[in-house]
């Protein structure tokens, strides 16, 4: 059989991980501000290992170690989902002795809720049409986990994009939606994993947003 070789020419440009970078590394900031009593050790802890791991996983994708890198990126966003759906919790289980005062508990539960965003994004860019390195190997994008408004778009339509690939803002938009609407809003989803992906973001969103809130509210 004939070796298909692939025209680079067709491929378009490769998708930018910077913004996947600063997502993960505001994650890390935002875990700092929480009280150690909601962390699993020292609040600074989760920075040096998301670090840690982030550092090969760049350097990996660099030299094109595509395998490495996504081993270890799911491993690191394994890392941090513990790490927030621990925090949330001890978080909730403190509420009956309020051993919060009501500015903690509203900051802690802000910086889990934009972090439970960034979290899902993450995850959602990493795992969604085989991920990143995938989608670049790719003309356009025409099949996945999620069913994005321009892939529903006739090709002989003026708003057709016959290149266009989502980026990291598009799971960041889809993240975003789960966690205000709780539900993905304009985009449909499609796949098993991605639904129960959802079903968790959706939660703790809910724990951020209904319980927490409405309780350091009430004690104001």
């Amino acid at each position: 059989m004939k070796k298909q070789i692939r025209d680079p020419g067709k491929l378009g440009r490769p998708e930018p991980r910077w913004p996947a970078v600063i997502a993960l590394l505001a994650i890390a900031g935002l875990y700092l501000s929480l009280p150690e009593r909601l962390t699993p050790g020292p609040s600074w802890l989760l920075f040096p290992v998301i670090v840690i791991l982030l550092v090969p996983a760049v350097v990996s994708q660099r030299l094109g170690q595509t395998r490495l890198n996504f081993v270890l990126g799911i491993l690191l966003l394994a890392v941090i989902t513990s790490a927030l759906i621990w925090a949330l919790a001890h978080l909730i289980s403190g509420l009956p002795g309020k051993r919060e005062t009501p500015t903690e508990l509203l900051l802690s539960a802000a910086a889990l809720w934009v972090s439970n965003i960034l979290l899902f994004a993450s995850w959602y860019w990493r795992l969604d049409a085989g991920g990143p390195h995938i989608r670049d190997l790719r003309p356009t994008h025409t099949k996945g986990a999620f069913l994005f408004p321009q892939m529903t778009v006739q090709p002989d339509s003026p708003l057709a994009d016959p290149g266009w690939k989502p980026g990291f803002v598009d799971y960041l938009f889809l993240a975003f939606n789960t966690s205000t609407a709780f539900s993905p809003t304009d985009t449909p989803v499609l796949s098993r994993w991605a639904k129960l992906l959802m079903m968790i973001q959706s939660s703790v969103s809910l724990g951020t947003i209904a319980i927490l809130g409405a309780r350091a509210i009430n004690i104001l």
